[in-house]
């Protein structure tokens, strides 16, 4: 029985994976969310941007460090396992596998069906949208499961795609801004009936650009698969950090200077094929907005690649649900297949839940969140014991990398846990219930299987 990965992705594929899972379909999904939340407030929004930016960039650099270092099954569940204990690896995988994946990986199959719809004109909450989201799925679960060197290569090619509507939309809507005034104009208009002109705006705002920037840490999850992953893992993480964030700031000042600030609130999900239209005409904006399509099936590529190895990484410790077989890899596709059909079922699983929680009449009522942006600000708090234990167990670094840098990604995740809270306010106590649900789940089965060994 094969159990083992095969080294099969280079540089090029992992610098893919952090700028291809991070962009993609936040920067367009979250960037009205951003308007509302600050009142309209650009400068604010950039600041948002700009805050979230550095704090990735900040943990990018601590977690590169940690993979100079190890080498294992699946890159940030290895470290919280060496930095802390097998057993908080173990729980920062369960949550991983059974929440942050799939949690993630099922909201990118609705963002990319919504923009399908809003291209088509369909309703983006109604049964043809969700319809879509599951062709979107499926298909995309096949493409990995099938054909992982395939799926990689669709990675890179998604990732340029990705690039061309942003880096338009930064050049021509900058220009064209900063000739009419527009820009100037957005950039002094604020409105005031809205929340954002205060601290609790700049705190939704980050809660909302959370999503828009998260997902570079499952570029980690190909650490097995990565050649020279030593090297090459590092310098993935720093360089697509570097990219996103420059693109993501840009992008977003090029939008001040198509359209008016109040117009980009009102049109919500269609406010970036607006904004597009406003350039290129009816036709180029509408063909530059397919590729805002692609670029969230890019996005949803590069999650579901990590979702479909979430038990894998457990099952290959002897932990998790059924080890045996979910740590069986295929002889012909190099795939765990077992643990990518479990990845499929959670984030259908999930999707359910999304649309009734978030786009109908709540079936859950209370414990009804944003599965966006919860379970992304968790794993910032899981982030902290893991960058306390590498300041004090990892003595032969540098000072700046031993204490300054973890020191300073650890402020900026106590940071992403605040904003949270001030956020969401009780849905954070509800999501909590059902979070810690789950975690008792894995904490009964890790112990039943400890009883039996």
């Amino acid at each position: 029985m094969q159990t083992e990965l095969q080294k099969k992705y280079g540089l090029l594929t992992a610098i893919s994976m952090v700028v291809g899972i991070v962009i993609g379909s936040g920067v367009f999904f979250k960037a009205e969310q951003v308007l509302r939340a600050t009142g309209g407030n650009i400068p604010l929004g950039i600041a948002a941007w700009g805050i979230v930016g550095l704090i990735m960039i900040i943990c990018s650099y601590a977690f590169a460090t940690m993979a100079t270092r190890y080498e294992r099954v699946n890159g940030v569940v290895d470290y919280a396992e060496v930095a802390v204990s097998r057993s908080y690896g173990y729980y920062v995988g369960w949550f991983m596998a059974m929440v942050y994946n799939p949690t993630l990986t099922s909201v990118l199959a609705w963002v990319s069906a919504r923009y399908t719809c809003v291209l088509l004109g369909w309703d983006i909450t109604g049964g043809s949208c969700m319809v879509i989201a599951c062709f979107y799925l499926v298909a995309n679960y096949a493409l990995n499961a099938l054909s992982p060197i395939l799926a990689g290569k669709f990675q890179v090619a998604t990732t340029a795609i990705k690039l061309i509507p942003l880096s338009l939309m930064a050049v021509a809507g900058t220009i064209l801004g900063l000739t009419s005034g527009m820009t100037v104009e957005n950039f002094t208009r604020v409105s005031m009936g809205a929340e954002g002109a205060a601290g609790g705006g700049l705190f939704a705002a980050v809660v909302a650009v959370a999503f828009a920037y998260e997902g570079w840490i499952l570029a980690t999850s190909i650490n097995a698969e990565l050649r020279d992953s030593k090297k090459n893992l590092p310098r993935a993480l720093m360089t697509g950090a570097a990219i996103v964030v420059a693109v993501y700031i840009l992008y977003y000042i090029g939008l001040a200077g198509v359209v008016p600030t109040p117009t980009l609130m009102e049109n919500g999900e269609a406010a970036a094929k607006l904004a597009f239209q406003s350039i290129f005409g009816a036709v180029g904006g509408t063909l530059i907005f397919v590729f805002v399509i692609i670029s969230c099936l890019g996005t949803l590529n590069g999650l579901m690649l990590a979702c479909t190895r979430g038990l894998y990484a457990l099952a290959i410790r002897g932990e998790g649900p059924f080890p045996k077989m979910f740590r069986q890899v295929d002889a012909v596709t190099n795939m765990p297949t077992n643990s990518s059909v479990a990845g499929v079922a959670l984030a259908a699983f999930w999707l359910l839940y999304f649309y009734g929680a978030n786009l109908t009449a709540s079936w859950f009522g209370p414990f009804s969140f944003d599965t966006s942006e919860l379970p992304i600000v968790t794993l910032y708090a899981a982030y902290i014991p893991i960058f306390l234990m590498m300041m004090k167990k990892e003595q032969d670094l540098s000072g700046f990398k031993r204490f300054i840098m973890p020191g300073l990604a650890i402020i900026g995740c106590v940071f992403m846990v605040v904003a949270a809270c001030l956020a969401h306010k009780m849905a954070v106590v509800y999501y909590l219930i059902i979070f810690a649900v789950w975690m008792l789940a894995g904490a009964l089965l890790r112990g039943k299987q400890m009883k039996s060994q």
